[in-house]
């Protein structure tokens, strides 16, 4: 059963607006955005959530960490006032934050319900894999407020969909349907609501599976070579194909292989 999970950062004594569960028997961590009925994000707790990312990436009880929202919506957005009220050396450290999920070299899973706008949206493209319930409406709002995103939102949107379909949302401050982002590409899958949280274990379970240290060589080199040419894209894969080549873990997938059984990968 999942626990409370005690941070030895004490930063981290007192978390804001989120909170974290570690399921051990499940090697899996889970931040629960939790101000519901929005669980609107304020500032400290961006500084909070790059933290809470970098000490699961660091625990070797969790393999795969998941976000979530309490209640109906993921989240609406950003605490506006916080915005007026934060000094500028602070907001220029909002998109490394929120950028967190895709430093970290764990797989991180995030699945979506209701609103999911904001730095709730940049948040969830900074994920691995995002689970939209069909109840999910993404957005990028911010131009209604006179301004533009500000975490990375509408940058990793255009490496996704395109310049024509980022414009489309970020200057009309359009919402798109869990459906539609799932057809462009945003969303890994788009799930019936009742089968949020079971389409999200399933995942888990799915790449536990999984060498680790195969897993996060394979995150590494897919987010250091989105922007290289072909070329160089194929030489560090290449470079990465050789050096797993000689990990425990690659001979133990080929035994299990040719024996007709599981692997019992140990992440070495």
């Amino acid at each position: 059963m999942p626990s409370s999970y005690t941070f030895a950062d004490p930063r981290l004594a007192k978390v804001d607006g989120f909170k974290v569960e570690i399921d051990e028997a499940h090697e899996r961590a889970d931040i629960i955005l939790g101000r519901p009925p929005y669980n609107v994000v304020a500032m400290p707790q961006r500084d909070q959530l790059r933290l809470t990312f970098e000490t699961l990436d660091e625990d070797p009880r969790v393999r795969v960490i998941v976000v979530r929202g309490e209640g109906e919506h993921f989240s609406s957005g950003g605490n506006i006032g916080g915005f007026m009220e934060a000094s500028p050396e602070h907001v220029s450290k909002l998109a490394w934050n929120i950028a967190a999920p895709a430093r970290c070299a764990k797989p991180v899973i995030v699945a979506n319900r209701g609103y999911c706008f904001g730095v709730g949206f940049e948040l969830s493209l900074a994920c691995d894999f995002r689970i939209a319930s069909e109840t999910t409406q993404y957005a990028l709002p911010e131009q209604k407020l006179g301004q533009i995103p500000g975490s990375g939102g509408s940058a990793r949107l255009q490496k996704m969909v395109g310049i024509t379909r980022t414009k489309d949302i970020v200057m009309r401050s359009k919402r798109i349907s869990a459906k539609q982002a799932y057809d462009w590409g945003i969303a890994t899958e788009c799930v019936p609501d009742a089968e949020l949280e079971k389409a999200t274990d399933k995942l888990v379970d799915e790449l536990r599976t999984f060498s680790p240290l195969a897993q996060r060589t394979a995150k590494k080199l897919l987010n250091d070579t989105e922007d290289s040419t072909l070329a160089i894209a194929i030489e560090l894969e290449g470079h990465c194909y050789s050096r797993l080549r000689q990990s425990d873990d690659f001979r133990e997938g080929v035994e299990a292989f040719n024996a007709k059984r599981p692997p019992k990968f140990a992440g070495r």
